[in-house]
């Protein structure tokens, strides 16, 4: 039965949330690991509607993850949900794309990027992680949190990503679809807000939609259920020390568990 574009462009529109659930790792209060993941089941037929219909957007789901990866090792920048904000992400080892990135959002090159990975256990491809204690980055990640680590001279990472800087942040979020493309891409992710510098951060695709056409596809995955205020960014790249750079949406429970693991913040400058 062929569905009327109308319809499925209505379809694809609608809200896809899930209903919050998840178990506290640690006994750490739960609101850290609600399940923020977004599984949206459509039939196939309607699903190639959308995409011949709707150009660029697409429903972030299982079925368009093999299209995104494709996307990405061919220097593209997408749009994808996040655990937090919708976000633009590129191959990180793509200077081509990076500097896209770049363009979009009308950032300066001195802002540095974050990149995201698929799981934790990838991390000490592309930073220093072997002095931080046992189980600290598995108890605040897949998560809300972005950890500043000392990029070091193994990392595989290009270093025409954010040049000059001996950091990287990184992030895992708990976020079903970009988890899988960044598994699948075989590399790190470069991930930044979807928004233009210094405007709000986009919680729905519709906030950033005259940025689309600068994307090989926006991955739809409804309105996310976090508010404006992103992730939490604790630099980690010290022993036994953190230090909050930004807030962001999880700050007192990434402090609980920093000083549960006996890491100290460290002093501010005087």
């Amino acid at each position: 039965m062929n569905i009327p574009a109308k319809f499925a462009e209505r379809s694809l529109l609608l809200t896809f949330r899930s209903p919050l659930r998840g178990v506290a790792k640690f006994g750490f209060v739960q609101i850290l690991k609600q399940n923020r993941r977004f599984r949206v089941s459509f039939p196939k037929k309607m699903e190639a509607v959308m995409g011949s219909e709707l150009g660029v957007v697409r429903p972030a789901t299982d079925a368009h993850a093999e299209e995104a990866i494709e996307a990405l090792k061919a220097g593209k920048v997408i749009a994808v949900p996040t655990d937090t904000l919708y976000g633009f992400a590129c191959d990180a080892c793509s200077s081509e794309a990076v500097n896209r990135i770049y363009e979009i959002k009308g950032r300066k090159h001195t802002s540095p990027l974050a990149i995201c990975v698929g799981d934790v256990s990838d991390i000490q491809r592309f930073a220093v992680t072997d002095h931080l204690p046992d189980g600290l980055l598995g108890s605040l990640l897949p998560g809300p949190v972005t950890v500043v680590l000392r990029r070091g001279e193994l990392s595989i990472i290009e270093k025409s990503l954010n040049p000059g800087l001996d950091s990287i942040g990184v992030r895992v979020p708990d976020c079903d679809f970009i988890r899988v493309i960044a598994r699948g891409s075989e590399t790190a992710l470069a991930l930044t807000s979807a928004n233009l510098s210094g405007q709000p951060s986009s919680v729905c695709i519709k906030d950033f939609e005259n940025l689309w056409e600068h994307c090989a596809y926006v991955y739809d995955g409804g309105v996310l259920p976090s508010g404006r205020a992103g992730s939490t960014v604790v630099d980690l790249s010290r022993l036994g020390k953190y230090k909050i750079l930004r807030p962001g949406s999880a700050m007192e429970e990434t402090v609980a568990i920093l000083e549960r693991y006996s890491l100290m913040p460290e002093a501010a400058a005087a």
